[in-house]
């Protein structure tokens, strides 16, 4: 996890099993959602699993991954398994068993993992499909520090972040339950135990601790691209023809989005009858306040998917469909 120094002494971490969506008790969440999360072990070039010659085995780069589809396929975060030689999981039994790498996209930080059928690991039940609200409860379930799975409880941050800086694609879920090293590509449920993200950053403050601000892939991006892993073996994404940037101070006064600089002839940019100049504000019912969400909210469709741009030109107000090439 980027810009996290590790410190492996006097390490307390609370294992909080708290009843979600109504179950009643903590072993209703341990059976349904702890099962569906595993620990990831990668073999490093030059490096013992489990751990490296500067860390104790047990610390990173151990990870997590979740059940995200029938037949033992997992999902978990590329930069936890993007120079493995090798990758084993760790079962909730303490098993353990090899897993193929099926295939990755490091634009989105996601990698897919597949297992024998035959073992125990149950996809988790339900992947929340609709937005969720600022203050939503949320649980983080992962593998913190290679000590084996644990949860940690808090609140939805922020909603649809991009720009963070960790990946060319971002659609985070911001949230203060406590994250750590080792809950790389962990779950982040919801109160009624849906999968609303897959774990993927942190900032960190320079005393080694947790600062609480944390992002997980959402649930909806992490699907879009799994999908794609599992069916090709790589992400197909479509042509807009459509470049932007960030809106200049001066423009920003006027109206927040992000302004289209370039549109590609003959592209589904220019069909759709955007131009050079034009603010984009909306994209299928998503506010552009940057260039960077444009990125993301074009990604979220697979080449052939038309969706609505919403657009300022002047004073005047349009929206218009665009087909990705």
């Amino acid at each position: 996890m980027s810009g996290l120094t590790l410190r492996r002494g006097a390490l307390a971490l609370a294992l909080l099993l708290v009843p979600v969506g109504g179950h009643g008790d903590a072993s209703a969440f341990d059976s349904e959602i702890m099962d569906s999360v595993v620990s990831v072990l990668p073999v490093w070039p030059g490096h013992p699993q489990g751990g490296t010659p500067e860390l104790p085995p047990g610390v990173a780069p151990e990870a997590s991954a979740v059940a995200i589809a029938p037949e033992g396929y997992l999902a978990t975060a590329y930069h936890a398994v993007a120079n493995a030689e090798s990758i084993d999981v760790r079962l909730a039994d303490g098993r353990l068993r090899p897993a193929e790498l099926v295939g990755v996209d490091s634009d989105s930080d996601i990698a897919l993992l597949k297992i024998d059928t035959d073992l125990p690991v149950p996809m988790l039940a339900d992947v929340l499909e609709m937005d969720m609200d600022l203050g939503d409860p949320v649980c983080a379930v992962g593998n913190a520090f290679g000590l084996g799975l644990s949860v940690t409880c808090g609140v939805v941050s922020a909603l649809r972040r991009t720009s963070t800086g960790f990946n060319a694609i971002e659609d985070f879920i911001q949230t203060d339950a406590a994250i750590n090293p080792g809950m790389s590509g962990g779950a982040l449920v919801d109160d009624e135990g849906r999968l609303a993200g897959l774990v993927s950053a942190i900032f960190a403050s320079d005393a080694d601790t947790n600062a609480g601000v944390n992002f997980a892939v959402s649930a909806k991006l992490l699907r879009r691209v799994s999908m794609d892993l599992q069916q090709h073996g790589e992400v197909l994404r479509g042509n807009s023809g459509l470049r932007v940037r960030d809106p200049s101070r001066e423009e920003q006064v006027l109206a927040a989005g992000a302004v289209v600089s370039r549109v590609t002839e003959e592209s589904p940019a220019a069909r759709a009858g955007l131009r050079e100049g034009d603010l984009i504000v909306e994209i299928a019912g998503r506010p552009i306040a940057s260039a960077a969400d444009v990125n993301t909210a074009v990604h979220l469709h697979r080449p052939q998917e038309s969706f609505y741009i919403t657009f300022r030109r002047g004073e005047v107000r349009e929206t218009v469909t665009l087909t990705l090439q």
